[in-house]
């Protein structure tokens, strides 16, 4: 995971983030560990329904129970995590199957100070050929 610095948000992701599956239960702890020290507790994760294996509706970790609400309307390649109050980060999905290459460079830009980019550029040629949608 890959994240920009704290300060105004620009452009449409805060970050990136290269799980190893499709699995959002089994990956999503370990993340939201990671960001604990920049969101606090997360209370809810949005993201693409066509993008994850299916999941339940929460999942209980750290002590908590974190709401995860799946969407056909969110932006595909993306999961956005709610903490305490107003405090949020959205961030770009890069597949698990990417290769390196192309998810350090998906990484690297997502999470440029200042980037302003959209989530239509980050996801270049390569994570377009791996994300779930382009395999249907």
């Amino acid at each position: 995971m890959t994240l920009k610095p704290e300060t105004p948000t620009t452009g449409q992701v805060d970050g990136a983030w290269w799980p190893r599956s499709r699995d959002l239960s089994a990956e999503l702890p370990a993340l939201l560990a990671a960001l604990a020290t920049r969101l606090g507790a997360v209370e809810r994760s949005t993201y693409q329904l066509h993008g994850w294996n299916p999941t339940g509706t929460k999942l209980a970790t750290g002590g908590r129970t974190v709401r995860l609400d799946g969407f056909r309307s969110q932006r595909p390649g993306t999961v956005t995590l709610v903490g305490a109050g107003t405090r949020r980060l959205t961030l770009l999905v890069v597949p698990p199957d990417t290769t390196d290459a192309a998810a350090a460079e998906a990484m690297r830009e997502a999470s440029r100070p200042g980037g302003d980019d959209s989530v239509d550029s980050l996801i270049g040629d390569e994570l377009r050929r791996t994300a779930p949608a382009a395999r249907a």
